[in-house]
């Protein structure tokens, strides 16, 4: 197997709403109170009921001088256009040889946060279904075959929640992000009944629950002196808090076909926090009254859909992970992301695995676990690396400098901390309110 015959699956992307993603779906009764783009002091600012909201580019820096990643866009005109628009998505996606992909919120946080935090919970809840009907159809319905169909669930409202899982499924959306922790959100802890009828239905009609690093729980700054490195060095580990969590919460016994995926939070770390669960588990469970069938471990390999973009380390130690349920992701358009030369990144971290293992991780786990059939839409020799950058001839990779943006977070050649980059997000919410 050469890299240029993989398919490539990506199961964490992002998009950046466009500025009408909103309108066309949003009910008769609320027109007008969709969520918006306004320009404010030179920004594009997404408005909702009034509210400005922060920094609408969250890391949209693909496709610049990785020296201007401290740059954030500060409008539509300062990124790449496809992490915006369908068509030019689709290019770069063939420009990187990727044929499916998962793509998160942005304004609305991954996983609806701000929707999910909003007073007027029957707005609130009009502009989330109309995020899942501009997601489903106008981005991933625009290109067949291509993504795999994501959806947001209004967590103040189970019945509602329910009812929103039962509409998207029969559409065929087989992936629902939530919070790593929704106790940190202010909603119940997972090892609440509130959450029994949401994890049924999820179950029921092979809804992945999909939770993002950062969607409820995050990697702390150490202090304000910090380089901002070691806050990245942390981030994807940071879940792991949440993943110890998941295993010891009740949902697994009454839901056994339930499952879900830890999105952007890498695999190296796993093998070492599943042997201490089940270190903890035979050293305490006889006071901590735990109660498995097996070990936690198990729970974890049987349930947990695992995700990396660079991990030399986890794929090195597949053995001590299932190798069934890890699958890769491109992290597009973020500062991690590998694009456009994903391929050759990947393919130095995996040529040593046999040739269907890396079917596996590359995209059969992913097409499986996320109900995904491409190959029922686009010829399988046509899906191939080769293949879909024979198509992408137009697509311009070269990194483009100047793009413009914010100032950068640090000055000169000092050491960028994380007190600037809290700084500089404090003075967007700031500027994105007046």
């Amino acid at each position: 197997m050469k890299m240029e015959d993989m398919i490539l699956v990506s199961v964490d992307d992002h998009v950046i709403e466009p500025p009408n993603a909103f309108a066309r779906h949003m009910p008769a009764k609320f027109k007008g109170r969709e969520p918006k783009v306004e320009k404010r002091n030179g920004r594009d600012v997404w408005v909702f009921e009034g509210a400005g909201y922060g920094y609408m580019g969250l890391n949209s820096v693909v496709g610049r001088p990785k020296e201007e990643y401290g740059m954030e866009p500060l409008s539509y005109d300062h990124m790449r256009k496809g992490t915006y628009d369908i068509k030019a998505r689709v290019d770069d996606m063939n420009a990187n040889g990727i044929l499916g992909s998962m793509c998160f919120p942005t304004f609305p946080g991954f996983a609806g946060q701000k929707f999910q935090a909003f007073g007027e919970r029957d707005v609130a809840l009009a502009a989330l279904q109309a995020y899942n009907d501009w997601h489903l159809h106008d981005w991933a319905g625009a290109a067949p075959g291509r993504f795999i169909p994501l959806m947001l669930v209004p967590m103040w409202d189970i019945p509602a929640a329910v009812a929103e899982v039962k509409r998207l499924a029969a559409q065929g959306v087989h992936a629902m992000t939530f919070s790593d922790n929704p106790a940190m959100l202010g909603f119940p802890s997972i090892h609440d009944d509130y959450w029994d009828p949401l994890w049924k239905v999820c179950a029921d009609h092979n809804v992945v629950v999909c939770t993002h690093i950062g969607s409820g729980g995050a990697a702390a700054h150490a202090s304000d002196k910090s380089p901002i490195d070691a806050w990245i060095t942390s981030m994807p580990i940071s879940i792991a808090n949440a993943a110890a969590d998941w295993i010891w919460a009740p949902m697994w016994k009454k839901y056994p076909d339930l499952r879900m995926a830890l999105s952007e939070g890498g695999i190296g770390w796993i093998p070492y926090l599943l042997e201490r669960a089940d270190f903890t588990h035979r050293h305490h469970s006889a006071w901590t009254h735990a109660n498995f069938e097996g070990k936690p471990s198990d729970v974890f390999h049987k349930h947990v859909i695992t995700c990396f973009i660079e991990d030399r380390f986890g794929l090195q130690n597949l053995d001590y992970i299932n190798k069934d349920m890890v699958t890769w992701e491109c992290d597009y358009p973020h500062s991690d992301c590998t694009w456009p030369e994903s391929p050759e990144i990947l393919w130095e971290d995996l040529k040593h695995l046999s040739d269907d293992l890396i079917h596996k991780i590359t995209h059969k786990n992913a097409m499986r676990e996320f109900s995904f059939d491409p190959f029922s839409v686009i010829a399988k020799e046509q899906c191939t690396v080769a293949a879909l950058r024979a198509q992408a001839g137009h697509v311009d990779i070269l990194p483009r400098p100047g793009m413009g943006g914010a100032a950068p977070a640090g000055q000169g050649e000092r050491v960028v901390t994380s007190g600037d980059i809290q700084k500089m997000f404090a003075d967007a919410n700031a500027q994105s309110a007046i």
